[in-house]
């Protein structure tokens, strides 16, 4: 109701009846295998969605409810899911399987998914509009770095690979986040600390990443603020954070047999220009010349930062994930009414 308020406000509003509008799309964290693409939201695509909800069970509950509450205010307006997860859905399958017994994929199908779909399908595809190359020819290397942040590999159009795994824990490291972390240190720090499951699941979601390194913050610009004026463990922090994400680039340059386009989006990559820096740093032997006098300062611009000599082209995208939904949600509209 609040939103709806909002947007029949006299003053501040952008609609005059709420019959105005023509359907909702809804951002859902994690669709499963079950979803591949962004659907037509019916009782039996709720059933599914709520089948996936063990997936994620802080994100997943609140999607729905935000499905619920449309359903009860406006129950004639059709509704449509776009999962962060979908884009994913083209990984290989001996990419995304963990080495576990088979039989626990089989029951409780425990693999890697990704997240940020929504956003590396947008940045990957404004790259090419940008520099004006064919999206199913060239291999993509985005990096979403946020306060949740993950990177993937998208070769010739598809999703080949991504740095999230069954949960979006795995991968780089965060805000508050692990990333990347030995199992068996787990265990072992289960072990002296007396931590049950869920004080081990707060540990590697809440107080870890570059905030559980620094000390100081989960906020890149306090960081950098702090390791400005010498505090050791920020600047070790903002080392870590740039290594982690260099180490992927060079993986999935690897994993796809080479790279022509890396792409930064997400709140720091669009706008912490040292980050972007650190993390294109050395990386002149697999074709990056990294344009260091265009990077500097720039925040928030869809710009290339690499030289025009270069041959792995780097640029920064800001992403829009919600207009991804809105396009979505209309071209499915168009397809029911037609």
């Amino acid at each position: 109701n609040l939103i709806i308020d909002i947007l029949l406000h006299p003053e501040h509003g952008v609609l005059k009846d709420k019959n105005e509008i023509g359907a909702v799309g809804h951002r859902v964290v994690h669709g499963g295998e079950k979803f591949s693409g962004s659907v037509v939201i019916t009782q039996e695509i709720i059933d599914k969605m709520e089948e996936c909800v063990d997936l994620a069970p802080l994100h997943n509950p609140a999607n729905l409810k935000g499905i619920y509450a449309i359903n009860a205010l406006l129950p004639n307006v059709p509704q449509c899911g776009v999962f962060d997860t979908a884009f994913h859905q083209t990984m290989p399958e001996h990419v995304y399987l963990y080495a576990i017994p088979y039989e626990l994929y089989d029951k409780y199908k425990i693999r890697r998914y990704g997240f940020h779909g929504t956003s590396h399908r947008y940045v990957s595809l404004k790259a090419c509009q940008l520099l004006n190359m064919d999206y199913n020819k060239v291999n993509i290397i985005t990096c979403h770095l946020g306060n949740g942040a993950s990177i993937a590999a998208i070769k010739q159009g598809k999703s080949y690979d991504t740095s999230m795994g069954l949960t979006p824990v795995e991968g780089l490291i965060m805000g508050s986040r692990s990333g990347d972390f030995d199992l068996g240190a787990m265990f072992f720090l289960m072990d002296k600390e007396n931590l049950d499951c869920n004080k081990a699941n707060a540990l590697v979601n809440k107080k870890s990443g570059v905030l559980g390194i620094s000390g100081v913050s989960m906020d890149m610009r306090d960081l950098h603020n702090a390791a400005e004026q010498g505090n050791k463990r920020a600047r070790l922090a903002l080392d870590m954070y740039a290594y982690r994400v260099k180490k992927y680039i060079g993986a999935y340059a690897a994993a796809m047999g080479g790279v022509d386009i890396i792409v930064f989006t997400g709140g720091i990559g669009e706008n912490d220009f040292l980050i972007r820096e650190w993390s294109c740093s050395g990386l002149e032997y697999m074709g990056v010349e990294f344009d260091k006098k265009v990077n500097d300062g720039v925040k928030g611009k869809d710009i290339v930062l690499s030289k025009p000599t270069s041959k792995v082209k780097v640029i920064a995208v800001s992403t829009n994930e919600e207009l991804v939904i809105a396009t979505d949600t209309l071209e499915i509209v168009k397809g029911i009414k037609k």
